[in-house]
């Protein structure tokens, strides 16, 4: 189990002792409070086994309390100066295979292949850097029906986007195309001070959990449905749709009727359900 959190090296400590700093361009803010990483790690793994993909391991915050709950960590860390660090912190566990480390791109790698064989159940974890969480959640629904969770770390204003309700602000497409995926929830909060080096954003732990049959298929079109129905917030649809998918303003009208959606709507009041049926009438 554990290996003692008292004898664990900080973030600050470990990167002082390899001659490195935090890199902006990465978008790197390391996680330090140890009782949060595992929070964060009973969240991913509420029953012991599985196996568990952690998105930007860093410096190993949250790879520690994984491997405490977990069969195995596949560990992605596209910063090939911080492997050293996770190789020296956790060689043991890399010999039994129990983790293994991957100097790759999470936004390229592909999670099946990774996941191909493994323990199950299936599980996506990690600390999101701002500049690409949106592709990594776009990556997360994509194998929605592959994995029994999600949990990710991100910026409070993230969490506030994928939970949002319609008609509020904060609703928009990336909601859409979550919720089309997952059942969301905002689980609790983390406070800048908790990380290394601090940001000046709060963040929050959110939780994915895959719908049985998820409520849309992410395809082209039912993508050009929802973004041009949120292009222009303030449009109504009978605007923000107007030459919708090559149709004319007759063929889109009348899938909207067929669909039960009314053009003088605006596209933050209608929900997942509402874009899958307007998607599907359009396609016929």
């Amino acid at each position: 189990m554990s290996s003692g959190a008292s004898e664990t090296p900080t973030a600050r400590a470990l990167l002082q002792r390899h001659g490195l700093h935090p890199k902006k361009h990465l978008g790197q803010n390391f996680l330090t409070d140890r009782a949060m990483a595992t929070r964060i790690a009973e969240l991913a793994v509420p029953a012991s086994g599985g196996t568990v993909i952690e998105i930007g391991a860093g410096v190993g915050a949250l790879t520690r309390p994984l491997l405490d709950r977990c069969t195995r960590v596949i560990a992605i860390e596209r910063d090939p100066d911080l492997l050293p660090i996770l190789a020296e912190q956790f060689d043991t566990q890399i010999r039994s295979g129990t983790l293994e480390l991957c100097d790759e791109d999470a936004r390229r790698l592909s999670f099946v292949d990774a996941l191909e064989g493994a323990p199950t159940p299936h599980v996506l974890a990690g600390n999101l850097p701002y500049y690409i969480t949106g592709p990594l959640l776009e990556r997360a629904t994509g194998i929605s029906e592959r994995v029994s969770r999600v949990v990710f770390l991100v910026q409070l204003e993230v969490a506030a986007r994928l939970t949002a309700a319609p008609s509020t602000p904060e609703y928009g497409a990336l909601t859409v195309f979550v919720r089309a995926a997952f059942r969301a929830k905002r689980r609790f909060i983390i406070r800048s001070g908790a990380f290394f080096p601090k940001p000046r954003v709060d963040s929050a732990v959110v939780l994915l959990e895959p719908h049985d049959v998820p409520l849309a298929r992410e395809t082209h079109e039912f993508r050009a449905v929802v973004r041009a129905a949120f292009g222009q917030r303030r449009k109504k649809l009978k605007n923000a749709w107007r030459g919708l998918l090559a149709r004319s303003d007759e063929e889109v009208a009348a899938a909207a009727k067929r669909a039960e959606i009314s053009l003088d709507l605006r596209g933050e009041t209608l929900d997942v359900t509402d874009f899958a049926r307007m998607t599907a009438e359009m396609t016929k």
